[in-house]
């Protein structure tokens, strides 16, 4: 079975980065910066913009995909790609489908309940594999994916967090 061009494409990504560590190391970031409705803004990942506005249920239009959207559409395509690049690296011919939804709770975020959390209390994620695939295969499948995946990881294993507010008085006084 000869190397698929995903498998040929990263062997030099992987050969660089096993003599190289440090040029594995990157840092993604986003930005996000007001629009006129203070319900909606943009996310500047430096390649691409998205908007995102607030959920309806706390008074956002409800046109576009609101920040818990983007988390559990994160999860997706992580997840979904990591399954079709192992799937690949495993020489299946196989279709992947992934399915991400949350449960929060409304009351929390808009500070009605302070005993409601903030934020998703349960996270499903449901990956359909359809094609011809032993079960020693599959197990081995979803235990790669789950462990290859960055936003699953991230999610199960949280990460430290680092906050900086930076205020800009425009009185001109501090």
């Amino acid at each position: 079975m000869s190397e698929s061009d995903l498998q040929s494409e990263q062997a030099p990504l992987k050969e660089q980065y096993t003599e190289d560590p440090e040029e594995a190391q990157i840092t993604l970031s986003a930005t996000g910066t007001e629009q006129a409705d203070v319900r909606s803004c943009d996310i500047d990942i430096g390649r691409a913009v998205y908007e995102a506005e607030l959920h309806e249920g706390a008074a956002g239009p409800g046109t576009g995909a609101c920040s818990g959207d983007l988390l559990l559409g994160a999860l997706a395509a992580c997840s979904q790609l990591t399954a079709q690049a192992v799937a690949d690296a495993f020489g299946l011919d196989v279709s992947v489908e992934t399915e991400v939804s949350g449960d929060l709770d409304l009351r929390g975020t808009l500070g009605i309940d302070e005993d409601v959390p903030v934020g998703f209390e349960g996270i499903q994620m449901e990956t359909t594999v359809q094609g011809d695939v032993d079960s020693d295969t599959a197990v081995a499948l979803q235990r790669a994916t789950e462990k290859y995946c960055v936003v699953y990881q991230t999610l199960v294993a949280t990460p430290t967090m680092e906050t900086d507010w930076h205020f800009e008085n425009e009185r001109g006084d501090d």
